[in-house]
């Protein structure tokens, strides 16, 4: 039984340890007692209420964890919102990178859709250097010609393989094609074809969520608008990944584009371990809430409004 002891000495063991960061046998040595009773005297200084230990929360973490639970999600990683588009997505990049940073591992295919919020992970990356990991980049779809080089899919994979010192493989495609007819040359191309192999081995896919409605939206702005607006299948349409287009169930829907895309299809992605959606704003909530019906992705990482408004959608769209 330990001997009663004034709080005084308590609080001295409890600041030498914690706050100078001395061992419990310096402790000792300067007070004189051996080092068990040390460590009795901060069990008791805990039990006491003089040592209060916080877990610094991170104040989206019931926010993430209601989400997880709800879509029955691997993780939700929510980042701070604000008023400026461009803030947004360089956070969006930095939570991306550091998931990937604790995920990547030896021998892994990792996969990058294009657009935005790659774009940003892209971004990210150049000015970042991690640990070399023997591991393979790998578009997820074709490239567009009228897109920002930074937006391209070929640059990000590059970017973000440079930062672990990984390789990087490139498609050299359009994401769709003139004439069904191309898309059948490039299948058979060998490029094509080693590409569609790495696929059949993804660990670990990026992909960004359009929507219709999404001025932003690389898809609906590069020459398709007008196609999908006069499509017959507009109105099922809710988002769009890879460059296919998807219903509220998170189906694909089979515009009369699908001949002509190149990208990896929905029943491949449906296979892979991680397939982590980044996304953020109100008009893509609709898209975003699909993907996650659908089990399109089991990642998601997005900012605080999104997150609350998916939430939301939820409670409002089920009994």
């Amino acid at each position: 039984i330990m001997q009663p002891v004034s709080k005084r000495i308590l609080i001295k063991v409890a600041h030498m340890y914690y706050e100078e960061d001395m061992k419990q046998s310096e402790i000792a040595k300067n007070l004189g007692i051996d080092r068990t009773t040390v460590s009795k005297y901060l069990k008791r200084a805990k039990e006491t209420g003089i040592i209060k230990i916080f877990i610094v929360q991170d104040s989206f973490e019931s926010l993430e964890s209601r989400l997880e639970r709800k879509f029955s999600l691997k993780e939700v990683y929510i980042v701070p919102s604000s008023e400026n588009p461009n803030d947004v997505y360089s956070n969006l990049g930095k939570a991306g990178l550091l998931l990937l940073k604790r995920l990547i591992k030896n021998k892994m295919v990792i996969g990058f859709n294009w657009g935005r919020s790659m774009g940003a992970i892209g971004y990210q990356a150049a000015v970042e250097s991690f640990p070399a990991v023997d591991a393979d980049f790998v578009p997820l779809v074709g490239g567009s010609e009228s897109l920002d080089i930074d937006l391209h899919v070929n640059t990000i994979c590059y970017k973000v393989a440079n930062a672990f010192q990984a390789r990087s493989h490139y498609l050299y495609a359009p994401a769709i094609t003139k004439t069904p007819e191309t898309k059948q040359a490039i299948i058979n191309d060998t490029n094509y074809q080693k590409i569609q192999k790495l696929w059949d081995n993804l660990d670990v896919a990026f992909v960004g969520i359009g929507s219709p409605t999404s001025a932003s939206n690389v898809i609906w702005t590069d020459g398709l608008k007008s196609e999908y607006i006069t499509s017959s299948f507009g109105n099922r349409i809710v988002g769009e990944t890879c460059t296919r287009f998807y219903d509220k169930n998170g189906n694909e829907v089979p515009t009369e584009v699908v001949d002509r895309t190149i990208s990896i299809p929905f029943y491949q992605l449906h296979k892979v371990k991680y397939v982590i959606g980044v996304a953020a704003s109100d008009e893509k909530v609709p898209a975003i809430y699909s993907a996650l019906k659908g089990k399109l992705v089991n990642i998601l990482i997005t900012d605080e409004a999104t997150a609350r408004k998916l939430l939301v959608l939820n409670e409002g769209v089920l009994p």
